[in-house]
């Protein structure tokens, strides 16, 4: 049997907007650890420069989902230049008043426009969608594959940013992270075939896609997944700091990432059975689970295996986020669904980090690892709660969000409903022809579903 990956990559232009969005996504993991290490070694105050990496955080959580519903509208080559251009003047801003030491009210000014940057990884996944829209398989060995790209940038993207602004000059982390995204952003925006059609205007209601249960459900969930996520960063640094060995911090965070990159491209190898919600329940469970051992933590190496083992549960979760994403958002707006789920991780990153910080100022580095602990605890009581939301058929909910929006089907659904109809006035166990479905030949959804039991998904355009 052919390598899933490979049967992804033989569609025409994959490995370009792929790697398109490889590059404009290393800046996600750059330009804030650049900023600080920038900042911190210009003026020596850790504060400032903490209080500068949040506001672009906050920045990027508000702005994004905002940059991606244009994006939904009128399409990702129109809308990311202009977003790019703002976000990149503002960081050039930001660098220039920095090393001139301008007032800082002029510095949190500029970073509070740099998160004006269009998701790359919302845009790639929505290009995939769009592209194997008719095999629930290829989606999910897609959807891995991205999530090994996402785990490849924060495994270099750090050390990358870091080793820049102190072996070369303060400004070269962030300075290089602005021109990497340039970079991506002109190479996708430039490839055109595989670029998603916007839906007609009518179908465009006006309202947020925050508006579906479902993706509420994932968002709050992703909240508290961030909150793991900036907890154990800070945490894990200030443990290896009390051992004497700070240094070493980046390549036990590595190790974490790496976990996560290994069961990421394993999981797209493999074709998983039964409902999409259930695989993430039992995804989040296990990242809970995982955050048990760092309780017990004493040295770095006992740190290091039970991060890395932390790490197998991250991908295969976000995998199933983006699978049940893609189910429960009009697919007008899956750009847009997409980035929400990152602005909860954005979120979450700043609250556990604040957290975290405050508790290793009270009571010391090991009793920071208790924040990730909670954060663990909240994400899985959301998510066993919003469970049975997510279970729900997706396709049905979105038709009936549409309609009590005053948004016309189209043809395509019409037909499929009609063809629904005559399956069941006939009671036939197959699918009929033209009905716009797909045999899955996994899972327990049965034909023409996905490996959720949801219904197949339709192309974007």
């Amino acid at each position: 049997m052919a390598s899933p990956y490979r049967e992804i990559f033989a569609a025409p232009g994959a490995w370009k907007f792929s790697a398109a969005g490889l590059l404009g996504r290393m800046p996600l993991s750059m330009t804030g650890i650049g900023v600080v290490t920038m900042v911190s070694q210009l003026t020596g105050r850790y504060r400032l420069a903490g209080a500068l990496s949040a506001t672009m955080a906050v920045s990027a959580a508000l702005l994004g989902p905002q940059v991606s519903r244009l994006v939904d509208r009128h399409g990702q080559r129109r809308t990311m230049g202009p977003a790019t251009l703002i976000s990149a003047a503002a960081l050039a801003g930001l660098l220039v008043c920095t090393q001139q030491g301008a007032p800082s009210w002029t510095l949190f000014a500029f970073a509070a426009c740099v998160g004006c940057v269009p998701s790359m990884g919302a845009m790639v996944r929505a290009r995939w969608a769009a592209l194997h829209s008719d095999s629930a398989s290829l989606l999910h060995a897609s959807y891995s594959w991205e999530s090994v790209v996402d785990e490849v940038c924060f495994i270099i993207g750090p050390i990358l940013s870091v080793g820049l602004s102190t072996a070369w000059f303060p400004e070269a982390g962030p300075l290089v992270a602005g021109v990497l995204l340039i970079a991506g952003v002109l190479w996708l925006g430039a490839q055109r075939s595989t670029e998603p059609v916007p839906h007609p205007p009518e179908e465009h209601t006006g309202r947020s896609a925050l508006r579906s249960v479902g993706l509420q459900v994932l968002v709050l969930t992703f909240v508290a997944t961030g909150a793991i996520f900036g907890a154990v960063d800070v945490v894990t640094v200030a443990f290896a700091d009390e051992l004497g060995h700070k240094a070493s911090a980046s390549l036990v965070l590595a190790v974490y990432a790496l976990g996560s990159c290994l069961a990421g491209a394993a999981f797209g190898l493999l074709r998983p059975s039964g409902p999409v919600a259930r695989r993430w329940l039992v995804g989040v469970v296990a990242m809970a689970v995982s955050m048990i051992p760092l309780q017990l933590a004493g040295n770095l190496p006992f740190l290091a295996v039970a991060l890395f083992v932390a790490g197998l549960t991250v991908a295969p979760t976000m995998v199933s986020t983006m699978g049940l994403v893609e189910a429960h958002v009009p697919r007008s707006a899956l750009t847009e669904g997409m980035t929400w789920t990152s602005t909860g991780l954005a979120v979450g990153v700043a609250l556990g980090s604040s957290a975290a910080g405050w508790v290793v100022d009270a009571a010391g580095a090991r009793a920071g690892y208790a924040v990730p602990g909670v954060a663990g605890a909240l994400a899985a009581v959301v998510a066993v709660l919003g469970h049975r939301r997510l279970s729900r058929p997706a396709t049905v909910s979105w038709r009936k969000g549409r309609e009590a929006d005053g948004v016309p089907q189209g043809p395509l659904e019409q037909h499929e409903r009609h063809a629904q109809h005559e399956q069941h006035e006939h009671g036939h166990g197959r699918d009929l022809p033209g009905s716009g479905r797909v045999r899955a030949g996994e899972g327990t959804g049965g034909p023409g579903q996905a490996p959720g039991g949801q219904e197949a998904p339709r192309p974007l355009a």
